[in-house]
């Protein structure tokens, strides 16, 4: 089955299991709207230990054959400005069994859409990490941890800028043997709880899945006899619910 242009998903790593801090940065994918410069996001941490959390973000660049790359972004030369993406504070201190924000706020021009990996991070606080901890402090952490198994998981998220002209362009081919949906629109689409269910059995669906397809791209897939295709198209604020059906 094609499945279109497939965006990265949730990246996750692990530094070791049980107490200590446990973050939850909510939704994987955001998105920044054409008439917003600025999203808040919210990281939760449900563990019994502070959090100290450092936000990196990338930008995501895609080469001519499709294949993404992560680069850093970009300051200007006399430091004065930028162009992308960046995390207003991109420290946080997280308390047990509570939350805490970051703005994600973009700058420079919106003549494109534009793709970011934002990482939220578990760390121990090292003085160079910059969150104002003591050396004491520091070393309390790093006993209060090694005295148990501890996880620390980060999460990296994908956030969609939205160009300033932002248009919505579907277009959509369905023969007998095959569903093709492309995007002539500047500005990512989303299909949403796409599933593959049998007429006859309503147990028999194969697994529900999340696809972005990007500006310029295409989502498609195969039809079977006596199967409908369910899923949500969702073009920025509008849902529209689809099914094909295949007898």
């Amino acid at each position: 089955m094609n499945r279109g242009f497939l965006l990265g998903v949730l990246s996750v790593f692990s530094l070791t299991a049980q107490a200590g801090p446990q973050i939850n940065v909510g939704t994987v994918y955001d998105y920044l709207d054409a008439d917003k410069s600025t999203y808040l996001k919210r990281v939760f941490n449900s563990g019994d230990a502070t959090a100290f959390v450092k936000v990196n973000v990338l930008e995501i660049v895609y080469a001519d054959d499709g294949t993404p790359q992560e680069i850093a972004v970009q300051n200007a030369a006399d430091g004065a400005s930028r162009n992308g993406l960046m995390a207003s504070p991109a420290r946080l201190i997280v308390p047990a069994q509570g939350m805490q924000g970051t703005r994600l706020l973009y700058l420079g021009e919106r003549d494109r859409e534009r793709y970011f990996r934002v990482r939220f991070v578990p760390v121990v606080p090292e003085k160079e990490d910059e969150f104002a901890v003591s050396d004491e402090d520091s070393e309390e952490y790093k006993k209060s941890l090694t005295a148990g198994v501890n996880v620390m998981t980060g999460f990296g998220t994908v956030f969609f800028v939205r160009p300033k002209d932002a248009r919505f362009a579907t277009a959509i081919n369905d023969s007998d043997s095959r569903y093709e949906l492309r995007n002539n629109g500047n500005t990512v689409l989303i299909i949403d709880e796409f599933k593959s269910c049998s007429l006859s059995n309503e147990n028999d669906c194969g697994a529900t899945t999340k696809h972005h397809v990007l500006a310029g791209k295409t989502f498609a897939f195969d039809k079977e006899k006596n199967r409908e295709y369910r899923f949500f198209l969702i073009e920025g604020n509008e849902k529209k619910t689809v099914k094909v059906v295949s007898r």
